[in-house]
């Protein structure tokens, strides 16, 4: 940025403090005193951050915002509390609509020697990024309905079946709206499909054994990372997919599953949760230091984008469904590869087995009627209502 475009943004800036009589005045003469811009937007900024001067209510700028909106568009967002700010100048991109092609992201899986290929999107330029899950291993997912997510799902699920064999890679799946990932029955990778809360424990109390186990191997070979054991002694990578993780009530349940989480990345274990709106309630301190990425999709709101740490989606356009703001080490827009359910479904009819058993679930793999009852109104409560508080 020159010195002409520099003096540009400040301008635009404090023209937006004295409309909106954003600042102090001093002396006899009302001296206007107006906020201090430390940084403006460049070609590595998207954002500009000031600070008030002492005395100046910090709630003018919550009241003047339609100010700030006015001069520089609706896609903005302001961040601070009481002296220091950042007001961010973000419009949503007009990334064009990507179809899903594997020999494509295979090539680039091989070309950057990507381990645990995570499958992201297309940025403006078309160029789709993936990144490596070995040094990331937990991921966030969660959008409005219609937003993309359940796309992006079985984008990711799908490329790693068909990226490695049923001996390499292990799924092990809880679907508790019962609507997203029944296409992966009967997929030799997977091993458990839960779809109802009792019946993911007895899954996560398996891969709690398995960590142990995986444990043990790594001390005996003196190692740090399955990725160093002897090949003909190296376990098989785990994916655990929880889609609609708001609905775990179960203290227990959630106990073992961060404590998986936090332990995953030695032991090649990998969680993918996926939810409408992250809320405060579910996505604790604990919950939230473990998310080492996150897929922001179009929020109901800018106090849902903020909780899951991608502001900005909320400005996302329904006009782009599939956009997306990817949250790892720095806000990216990209837009998901699109793969509707037939597709998907024709993917993973080549990975299917008729004698597919679901390892790790009840006895009774078909809820009765009082369980079905139970789920269902769980999920009216919790995922339409409950998980904005």
């Amino acid at each position: 940025m020159n010195i002409f475009q520099n003096f540009k943004a400040r301008s635009k800036l404090v023209k937006a403090f004295r409309e909106g009589g954003i600042y102090k005045t001093i002396g006899s003469d009302e001296r206007k005193i107006f906020p201090k811009i430390h940084c403006v937007p460049n070609d590595q900024y998207d954002y500009y951050v000031f600070t008030l001067p002492n005395g100046v209510d910090p709630n003018l700028l919550k009241k003047r915002f339609y100010v700030f909106q006015q001069i520089f568009g609706d896609g903005i967002y302001l961040d601070g509390e009481f002296k220091k700010f950042t007001l961010t100048i973000k419009e949503s991109k007009k990334i064009p609509e990507i179809n899903y092609d594997y020999p494509k992201l295979l090539e680039i899986i091989k070309k950057e020697n990507i381990l645990m290929p995570i499958v992201c999107g297309g940025e403006e330029t078309e160029k789709l990024r993936i990144y490596d899950a070995t040094n990331s291993p937990n991921l966030l997912i969660y959008g409005e309905p219609g937003s993309g997510k359940s796309s992006i799902l079985h984008v990711i699920l799908s490329t790693l079946t068909q990226y490695y064999s049923p001996s390499q890679i292990e799924f092990y799946l809880a679907d508790f709206k019962m609507s997203e990932l029944n296409l992966y029955e009967g997929v030799e990778h997977v091993k458990s499909i839960s779809y109802l809360t009792n019946d993911f424990g007895p899954a996560l109390k398996y891969l709690k054994k398995e960590l142990t186990k995986r444990g043990q191997l790594l001390k005996d070979h003196k190692v740090r990372h399955i990725n160093k054991l002897p090949e003909e002694q190296k376990p098989p990578y785990i994916v655990l997919c929880v889609d609609e993780f708001v609905m775990i009530k179960d203290d227990q349940i959630m106990t073992d599953l961060l404590q998986i989480a936090s332990l995953g990345r030695a032991y090649g274990i990998y969680l993918i949760l996926s939810m409408q709106r992250p809320s405060h309630k579910i996505l604790s301190t604990d919950v939230r230091g473990l998310l080492s990425v996150r897929m922001g999709f179009r929020t109901v709101d800018k106090r849902n984008a903020m909780i899951g740490e991608t502001p900005g989606s909320e400005k996302i356009s329904k006009e782009q469904p599939g956009t997306f703001l990817l949250n790892l080490d720095e806000l990216a827009e990209l837009r998901a590869p699109f793969l509707n359910e037939e597709k998907t479904e024709e993917i993973l009819g080549k990975f299917k087995n008729d004698a597919w058993v679901n390892h790790n679930y009840k006895k009774s793999s078909s809820p009765d009627k009082e369980e079905l009852k139970e789920q269902k109104e769980l999920t009216e409560k919790d995922v339409f209502n409950d998980a904005v508080n």
